[in-house]
């Protein structure tokens, strides 16, 4: 018996690459010229589409700036799951690892295409229209965000950090890391390697003095005596 598969189910590639190409195509509009200015027919002239092309696929302005949010969220969640996986669970040096788990993150999650498109249309257009984020907000911070934290409850456990609230110490982590970056990002250029690495360093660094794993005092002063002696 043969069976019927519906069309629906798997569309022809050529659909699915069509839409894709309206995506990134608005993706570029809607950063250009924000929800307000955009409009169909430069959406449509950037993608080489006509209007009723766009409609087809993807209805109205608003739902079309929703699939985009949806189609950058999910490429940056998976950048930064990606780079979670590799992410210092049994560290040798910790800093040092925190460091570079932190140079990762943000080249590969943060200062890249997707990432600056949509930390763009969040700072632009999320006080304006914050219904139009709200399956970002679950589904970008609130999936990826409590992965991290997992993370570093593994190395409180382990020994490595002192934290109570592993939620709090991966927010504090994701803004240190990055804090150096943040003009460079609001003016829209793309941080030096350089740059990126001594956000990340300095960043690493008071972390670990605020959830370092902290010596007891009678270490601190035997090791002290050790030192005069």
């Amino acid at each position: 018996m043969k069976l019927h598969v519906s069309p629906d189910i798997f569309p022809p590639r050529g659909h699915e690459a069509k839409r894709l190409s309206i995506v990134d195509s608005a993706a570029t509009v809607f950063c250009r010229e924000g929800f307000a200015g955009a409009n169909i027919d430069l959406i449509a002239a950037e993608a080489g589409v006509s209007r009723q092309t766009i409609y087809n696929h993807h209805g109205d302005k608003e739902r079309l700036f929703v699939a985009v949010v949806r189609d950058l969220t999910e490429r940056c969640n998976a950048g930064i799951f990606a780079t979670i996986a590799t992410f210092p669970d049994q560290p040798g040096d910790l800093e040092a690892d925190l460091i570079g788990f932190a140079v990762r993150l943000n080249q590969n999650c943060i200062c890249n295409r997707d990432g600056k498109f949509l930390r763009k249309l969040i700072q632009t257009e999320g006080e304006r229209y914050p219904e139009l984020f709200a399956e970002w907000r679950e589904q970008g911070p609130g999936r990826t965000w409590p992965a991290i934290a997992a993370r570093f409850a593994r190395l409180a456990y382990g020994g490595h950090l002192t934290i109570e609230d592993p939620d709090v110490a991966a927010r504090q982590f994701l803004g240190l890391v990055n804090a150096e970056l943040q003009t460079t990002f609001m003016l829209g250029g793309s941080p030096r390697e350089d740059e990126v690495l001594q956000s990340a360093t300095n960043g690493v660094r008071t972390f670990l003095r605020a959830f370092g794993k902290r010596r007891s005092a009678a270490s601190s002063e035997k090791q002290s005596a050790l030192t005069s002696a």
